[in-house]
């Protein structure tokens, strides 16, 4: 994709961007290897990864959107807690569907097309939600399956692998913010209204100053074919510099291929009952309480709780720390402590310490982005995105609403989140590995 095209940091060629040369430029200013400046290349960079960003923004918007509204419309149709988790759940059951597929079309060809075909449709769907909900007495029916067609058409725009860490707590605590403003003001419509429209105005964009630009200039990679220096044989290349294989037993490569995704697994079913949940949580709890307080503090704490754990995470492998160590010290955040701040929040009848527990828990399972996230990197970046395409937690959702209505507490909630998280906890830190296995001839079946 266009956003991914090479402008070389630190080299003073931020002005050939401009499509000349910086003032004394020679070739002697390039890099080894480079034999001419990479033209026009920063601009559109610039421009696809705002483009993204703000496209990213939306996906989330659509995708939380019916958590935020899941009070007021349970209260309009109805529904128990039981139907209400059938409904959050169904997204994440249509997109699981087509994560693998979204893996290997992000593994091998990118998807400028594809992202727009995605986007158009989930935008129309989620703007059509208010009235696909009101066609007739099946409410449930109705809204059931525009969330998994949502969930589809999400899972195939994703793009496994190449999430920055703070986006995630960014984009929900924009959506957090504006929902529960928009609910306030002007119902539970508004919301979708709100999110599909700016979706369909986005891929508007993306094909009319994008695509199309991008097909008169020709394609994407026009701006890649600038000469970088090359690896491997051939005059002027430099040696292949090969990461360290695995040297296990093909049985000890696959336990930790399976404790990766079980973790993973673990982390992403933890994180989407949290976040299915704890708006109706508050609200039912703390009927006087404020969405916009607990919709956005959590979130906003996450987001430099995310910086902090890339940082640390760096900062301990370069002080010579291993790998494999800093990874499941990360869990050990991500999955243990937080879980710990989950069942606190069973146990607590005041709204100030819930808060302070739920941004706690979910500050620290952002610290899961620096370690099981980037294991499955580390063990096979070549197949990254389909292992993470098999990753989404789908039953979690479900069964917490079948935990409430059954026991009538919301701590057994927070239970199914603690032992969730210990399970691929304990899992990752008995067989995690974090020494790549897919270079080997012996481990081709990943």
């Amino acid at each position: 994709m266009a956003g991914s095209c090479p402008c070389v940091p630190g080299t003073g060629l931020q002005e050939a961007s401009k499509g000349q040369p910086p003032p004394g430029f020679t070739a002697a200013t390039l890099p080894p290897g480079l034999t001419q400046p990479l033209l026009s290349c920063r601009p559109e960079c610039q421009a696809w990864t705002g483009t993204l960003l703000l496209g990213t923004c939306l996906l989330y918007c659509a995708r939380v959107s019916m958590p935020v509204c899941t009070v007021s419309m349970s209260q309009d149709f109805g529904w128990n807690k039981k139907e209400a988790g059938i409904v959050l759940s169904s997204f994440f059951w249509g997109y699981c569907l087509t994560q693998v597929v979204g893996g290997h079309l992000g593994d091998r060809i990118g998807g400028e097309k594809v992202i727009v075909l995605s986007a158009s449709a989930w935008g129309f769907i989620t703007a059509a939600t208010p009235l696909l909900a009101h066609l007739s007495s099946a409410h449930l029916v109705f809204m059931t399956f525009s969330r998994i067609l949502t969930g589809l058409l999400q899972g195939r725009a994703a793009s496994p692998g190449s999430r920055p860490r703070c986006c995630l707590s960014s984009r929900t605590l924009v959506t957090g913010a504006m929902g529960s403003l928009l609910l306030d003001w002007y119902g539970w419509p508004s919301v979708f209204y709100f999110s599909g429209g700016l979706t369909l105005l986005w891929v508007c964009y993306v094909y009319r100053y994008l695509l199309s630009e991008k097909g008169n200039r020709g394609p994407v990679g026009d701006c890649r074919q600038t000469q970088l220096p090359r690896e491997g044989p051939g005059p002027g290349a430099r040696p292949l510099q090969q990461p360290p294989i695995s040297r296990r037993t093909p049985r000890a490569w696959r336990l930790s291929r399976r404790a990766a995704i079980s973790s993973q697994l673990s982390s992403a079913c933890s994180f989407f009952i949290l976040l299915s949940w704890l708006p109706t949580f508050f609200k039912e709890t703390f009927p006087s309480s404020k969405g916009w307080v607990f919709n956005v503090v959590p979130w906003l704490v996450a987001i430099p709780a995310s910086l902090f754990s890339g940082f640390l995470s760096d900062h301990l492998i370069n002080q010579g720390y291993r790998t494999i160590a800093v990874r499941k010290f990360m869990q050990v955040m991500g999955l243990g402590l937080s879980s710990v701040f989950a069942l606190c929040l069973g146990h607590t009848s005041s709204f100030c310490k819930s808060v302070v527990f739920a941004s706690a828990s979910i500050g620290l399972q952002t610290f899961n982005h620096s370690g099981i996230s980037v294991n499955i990197q580390d063990l096979a970046p070549s197949c990254a995105g389909f292992l993470f395409g098999e990753t989404t937690g789908v039953v979690g959702v479900c069964l917490g609403g079948y935990l409430i209505e059954t026991t009538g507490s919301w701590t057994s909630m927070f239970n199914l989140v603690a032992a969730v998280s210990s399970l691929g906890l304990c899992t990752f830190l008995l067989f995690g590995e974090a020494q790549r296995v897919d270079l080997s001839p012996t481990h081709e079946d990943l």
